[in-house]
């Protein structure tokens, strides 16, 4: 999470965490009035519970998140913080906020960059403190006190975001400085005024006045159609769940699995003693293993069905209403539609940019795609019979099979390798010692909002604190799907605040006394989100608005895609996958038959991401009359991907319309693409890294120097160029490295 003013055109976008974030992740600056975190939404609810609380947290002076926390480093104090803290301190933040503003406007002295970017930059810290805390647990640990708190808090949060995107005297003020200081200026402070600037202009500033009005009312109504869309879609996707009343129908899963099966029944209303949990995305990894055919079919239904009006869930009505007001948006600031405004703050710049760049991708993508699925379909049926049609829910059980013949391997035989424990600390925490010089020690004297989390000091080589970070891996019902890094503190040195960072998943967490072992997919995925985690723990920047992943979303995820080459380094990979009972490390001929069964059917992975990297710019290259109605949704869905050459009932989109929380409740709306286009950039750096020395600690340290401690204090292409030596990245490593 970061706080920046450019953050205020994206915070209607954004829903952290991202993500991701992002986000992923969702992994973007935010600053001052509003917040960019891993969910930002909008609803407004007022009842008796919430005046009870604000009564409660009214007495400021006892509220713990008044004041910076006398842990260290300003880690905040899960022991003294309670739900009804948060609305209390989140409006004296904004009061605050407000008047720091309103000190600046008044300055009778001419506007400079000193007096009014400088000391906007230094206000908000209490702002920043509160809603980065909030944030983090209405993505992670949404109680219902929380998710009540949250309906509150967004609309004035998105009231105090229109009124400084609006605030013509503090603009002009900007703006003069912006037009006699920007060539003068060098450094961070010259792109501190840039964002600054810019992000006000997108934000509407430069509008008359009646479409500032109407911009503030689409802001509005935006921001409380999010929120409705993250309040539902979590629970849709609870609600989905599968339920099984026989052991027997549970044939093909490793007694591991339906132990956990048995647990989520548990810890859910028990409705029957199994429980098949949905996922956040279309396919569901337990069709891999589950023999019986027709609960195949109804765990895919459930997926792919569950906010589209088939239950008691329907978010299309939200969804093609943001998509009408994100176009109107676009139309108010003189863009064509929302893809061409969003687009034109990235590295990729414009649409025709990326159709290029996905084109290229499809063109080399569809024959391996058309391969496979006829591979796939001959295979099953050896065993169903010649007139056997496949289905999307058979594919993953059908590949896995032929997978297994072929390399003689199946993901069941390497979990016992894969130890969570190990996995974090010999394989994420050694690569970053032997790559970064950093190290990690865990420590116990710090609170944390819930039991199952781990907090460690990051050491520099030289023995220096460089961070805090917290991990929360495994998955409860208060906790939204997927997996994302994010922040209770950003680094800055105009504030002398280290980087407080974490990371949390979804694992599922094994019985009581037992260990928790991770599928292949899951020990890249803590790679991932430590790779944002390096991004922001070694940032090294003067402001809290440029700092750690306060970058484009066609970067940010680069230094997470590229942490995931480190999981194959064999000097890494041997210290981390050992078995948990014996601690041997994983025999070289199953390591080798994993390895090489990575890419094995390749072109499904490639081929969802795609499918829903197309159907997001589809949804945000229409204008706003030609968005079409709820019931037309899914329609317009199959005709945009027939158009561009993906409906594919085999590879259906990673994610539907009703269920893409990326596009319609978090901040990836017309940046889908970015994953894929930040791939690109990662193989490249993870083909300099193999050429020059994986390990070399030389090579590290220049990553380090000239990308993951510089923030967004430069030109991003730049310094992807500088230190790969490229003039421009090469999209032929992306498919060299998914083996197509």
């Amino acid at each position: 999470m970061q706080t920046s003013h450019a953050m205020l055109m994206i915070f209607r976008d954004i829903y952290k965490h991202f993500l991701q974030l992002i986000i992923s992740i969702m992994h973007h600056h935010f600053k001052k009035s509003i917040l960019r975190i891993g969910m930002l939404c909008a609803a407004v609810c007022v009842g008796t519970l919430m005046s009870c609380n604000d009564k409660k947290g009214a007495d400021l002076e006892n509220n713990p998140l008044m004041t910076e926390s006398t842990l260290p480093f300003g880690a905040p104090d899960f022991s003294k913080i309670k739900a009804e803290h948060y609305l209390p301190a989140i409006k004296a933040g904004i009061e605050e906020q407000r008047k720091a503003i309103k000190s600046i406007v008044e300055n009778k002295d001419s506007a400079t960059f000193e007096n009014t970017i400088l000391a906007y930059e230094k206000s908000g810290v209490l702002l920043d403190r509160v809603t980065s805390i909030f944030f983090a647990l209405t993505s992670a640990d949404k109680t219902p006190e929380i998710e009540k708190a949250e309906d509150e808090a967004i609309p004035l949060l998105t009231a105090f975001e229109n009124e400084v995107s609006f605030n013509q005297p503090f603009f002009e003020r900007v703006k003069y400085v912006y037009d006699h200081e920007y060539n003068q200026l060098k450094g961070e402070d010259k792109k501190l005024l840039e964002e600054t600037y810019k992000g006000f202009v997108r934000s509407g500033a430069l509008l008359p006045a009646d479409k500032k009005k109407r911009m503030e009312e689409i802001n509005n109504r935006i921001a409380k159609l999010q929120q409705d869309f993250g309040n539902m879609l979590p629970k849709s996707t609870n609600e989905a769940a599968v339920w099984v009343d026989k052991k027997e129908d549970l044939a093909g899963l490793s007694e591991a699995d339906i132990a956990q099966c048995k647990k989520d029944a548990e810890s859910r209303d028990k409705k029957s003693p199994y429980c098949l949990v949905i996922t956040n995305t279309t396919q569901q990894p337990i069709l891999t293993n589950l023999e019986n055919r027709a609960l195949r079919e109804k765990v895919y239904n459930a997926s792919i069905h569950r906010a589209d009006g088939t239950n008691d869930f329907n978010t299309l009505p939200l969804v093609v209403e943001i998509a009408k007001l994100r176009a109107e948006k676009a139309e108010l600031m003189g863009y064509k539609n929302y893809a061409a405004y969003s687009l034109d703050n990235t590295m990729a710049k414009n649409t025709a940019q990326v159709d290029a760049f996905l084109k290229q991708l499809i063109s080399a993508y569809k024959p391996k795609a058309d391969e496979e699925t006829k591979a796939i379909e001959e295979y099953a049926r050896k065993t169903q019979g010649t007139d056997f049609q496949l289905q999307p829910y058979d594919r993953f059980f059908y590949s896995a099979k032929m997978k297994k013949e072929k390399f003689n391997f199946s993901e069941d035989e390497v979990k016992p390798y894969f130890n969570i424990d190990s996995v974090l600390v010999n394989g994420v925490f050694y690569a970053a010692h032997r790559v970064y010089g950093i190290s990690f020690k865990e420590r116990t004297d710090l609170p944390t909002y819930h039991k199952d989390m781990k907090v460690f000091d990051v050491l520099d080589k030289d023995g220096k604190q460089l961070a805090l970070f917290y991990v929360d891996y495994f998955r409860r019902p208060t906790k939204r799907g997927g997996a994302w890094m994010s922040s209770f503190a950003k680094q800055s040195k105009l504030r002398n605040q280290l980087p407080i960072i974490y990371n949390v998943c979804n694992y599922a967490k094994a019985p009581e006394g037992k260990p928790t072992l991770l599928s292949w997919d899951e020990v890249t995925t803590m790679f991932h989100e430590f790779g944002h985690a390096l991004h922001g723990m070694l940032s090294n920047c003067e402001y809290n608005t440029l700092s750690g992943t306060a970058v484009t979303r066609d970067f940010v995820e680069m230094p997470s895609q590229f942490n995931e080459f480190f999981a194959v380094v064999p000097e890494v990979f041997a210290n981390y996958a050992k078995h948990y009972k014996t601690q041997q490390p994983m025999p070289k001929e199953l390591k080798e038959k994993m390895l090489n069964s990575i890419t094995f059917h390749s072109a499904y992975a490639l081929g969802e991401n795609l499918a829903a990297t197309c159907l997001d710019l589809a949804w945000h290259q229409l204008a706003s009359n030609q968005i079409p109605t709820a019931d037309k949704a899914l329609a317009f869905e199959t005709k945009a991907l027939t158009d561009i050459g993906l409906l594919n009932p085999q590879i259906p989109p990673r994610y539907s319309t009703s269920y893409f929380n990326h596009v319609w409740g978090g901040g990836y709306a017309a940046g889908y693409y970015s994953y894929l286009w930040s791939e690109v950039l990662a193989a490249n750096i993870a083909d300099y890294f193999e050429s020059h020395g994986a390990l070399k600690p030389e090579v590290g340290q220049a990553f380090r120097d000239k990308v993951l401690s510089r923030g967004n204090t430069g030109d991003l292409m730049q310094m992807f160029c500088d230190f790969t030596g490229l003039k421009a990245p090469d999209a032929k490593a992306l498919l060299k490295a998914r083996g197509l």
